[in-house]
């Protein structure tokens, strides 16, 4: 985004001031939706969009190592699936055979450490130690053999000491502070939706919580603390927390160590680090992210729901195909749009007696449920707003004409039996005023064709809000309004006993 008004190599003191004050304000962003209390952000992110976006990013994550495991100097920057591909078969002239025959020798060893601590968990350290042990062994090996003359890549001579102080290049006035505000905002969305992914991926595998707000200020604090030394935006990257698990972290403490541990390595064991070989970073970031991909628990969501599947397989797509940020965002566009159809398309559904009981069940799910002769039996099973007060009444009176024309075939007569409409409201939690108005609409269309209805256990709020709007007791009345299906459809039996009936 900074590139587009501002060039790195013409500029360079300019581009930086931009960084470091767009990363100051992308953790004010983040640190501020923490302190509003806007966690629940968070809920969006489905255990399917969890599973798609884990073994999306692993795959992806795993396939930029092929730039290490093949020796290729010239590879591409994106992450996509085709364009690392391309890059990858595009550059065969790069491969190192030599770089291929280590890298084949550590991912092995690596892979089989891994193995070995899941078969016997009391080897934990077997697989915590083998990445340290493949650095040592793969960088003694290189300096011995001289192995970077020989087709190898290393790491190189890196610049000692710790990141300086930044403070006084951050910017914020002039033409350039938009720019900085709108990448900012940006980035800091992007990078704060990436990292409570990984943090939620985690927790989901090892049995945690994930406090979206705790989530977003430490995030938002690390930027705002990182600006002031010379770190741009960053968030909890995947791989290096694949790493972490991997090696068996069990607490933040971990973070505490391997920062204390970097520091003292900026300080003064660089130049052990120069002779290690690239190939065996990309080995270990592969063991740790290979074991993310939950095939079993894809093959469950398939069994379990069909649309969720559909949302893990965009997450995946998308993270594989387009990037890690857009994937996210399709598959919690696709799972809000889910939720968004269970809202306005609530579930209703026909209920029956379960003979020698009193108890009424959903006759879809219930193959031995009987029809009560007379009595139409419907469940709504969500609450009712201005979203489906619609659907609700046009799908409630084609119940009612689906029962009479097939009443009528059945009895071979030219009126239905129906006499009672009767509607179970248990499983409405809540109602607004469009939903209180569809109960009047209903009376009025079903007294038009000589029904009556009546509710059964309606509740809490919905029970004060009917209250409220009818004051004429017109809907409530003392022999419409019922505990349990079983009462109304006694009460109502014995009241037509009582009397001759009027219809024909």
């Amino acid at each position: 985004m900074l590139r587009q008004e501002v060039s790195p190599s013409k500029d360079p003191v300019l581009f930086l001031q931009l960084a470091f004050s767009s990363t100051f304000f992308a953790g004010v962003v983040q640190a501020s939706l923490g302190i509003l209390r806007l966690g629940f952000i968070i809920d969006f992110l489905s255990k399917a969009t969890l599973i798609g976006f884990m073994a999306g990013a692993a795959i992806i994550v795993s396939l930029q190592q092929l730039k290490a495991l093949l020796g290729i100097t010239h590879f591409t920057k994106q992450m996509g699936l085709v364009p690392v591909l391309s890059s990858v078969f595009h550059n065969t002239a790069e491969w190192s055979w030599q770089t291929i025959v280590m890298g084949f020798c550590f991912l092995s060893l690596l892979l089989l450490a891994r193995h070995v601590s899941m078969k016997k968990p009391n080897l934990f350290w077997v697989s915590a130690g083998a990445p340290l042990a493949s650095v040592i062994i793969s960088t003694l090996l290189v300096f011995a053999f001289k192995a970077q003359h020989h087709g190898i890549s290393i790491i190189g001579k890196l610049q000692e000491g710790l990141n300086p102080p930044s403070w006084n290049m951050l910017h914020f006035h002039g033409s350039y502070l938009g720019l900085v505000m709108k990448t900012g905002l940006v980035t800091g969305i992007i990078s704060l939706t990436e990292g409570i992914a990984v943090g939620r991926t985690f927790a989901a595998l090892k049995g945690y919580k994930v406090d979206g707000n705790k989530e977003m200020m430490a995030i938002g604090l690390m930027n705002i603390v990182g600006s002031s030394t010379s770190c741009y935006v960053t968030t909890g990257a995947f791989s290096r927390s694949a790493v972490n698990h991997n090696a068996g972290a069990k607490t933040a403490a971990s973070n505490i160590i391997m920062a204390v541990t970097v520091m003292v390595t900026l300080l003064f064991l660089m130049p052990l680090f120069q002779y290690t070989p690239n190939v065996v970073l990309g080995a270990i970031i592969i063991t740790a992210v290979v074991g993310l991909i939950d095939l079993p628990a894809a093959y469950q969501i398939w069994k379990i729901d069909k649309f969720d599947f559909i949302v893990l397989l965009c997450a995946f797509l998308g993270v594989i195909f387009i990037s890690v940020q857009q994937g996210l965002a399709i598959a919690v566009g696709i799972s809000i749009f889910k939720i968004l159809l269970q809202v306005t398309r609530p579930r209703t559904g026909m209920l029956g007696n379960i003979p020698g009981t009193d108890i009424y069940r959903n006759l879809h799910h219930y193959k031995d449920g009987m029809k009560v002769p007379g009595f139409l039996i419907l469940s709504i099973e969500a609450s009712i707003n201005f979203a489906n007060t619609t659907y609700l009444n046009e799908r409630i009176m084609r119940w009612v004409e689906e029962y009479e024309a097939q009443d009528a075939e059945e009895e071979g007569k030219k009126h239905s039996s129906l006499q009672f409409v009767i509607l179970d409201l248990s499983a409405v939690s809540a109602i607004d005023t469009s939903g209180v108005s569809i109960f009047s609409d209903l009376k009025k269309a079903l007294e038009k064709k000589g029904l009556e209805m009546a509710l059964v256990n309606p509740v809490g709020e919905v029970i004060e809000k009917l209250q409220r709007w009818d004051e004429g007791r017109d809907i409530l009345r003392p022999d419409s309004v019922y505990l349990t299906v079983g009462e109304a459809v006694a009460s109502l039996s014995s009241a037509v006993k009582c009397q001759p009936s009027n219809r024909a």
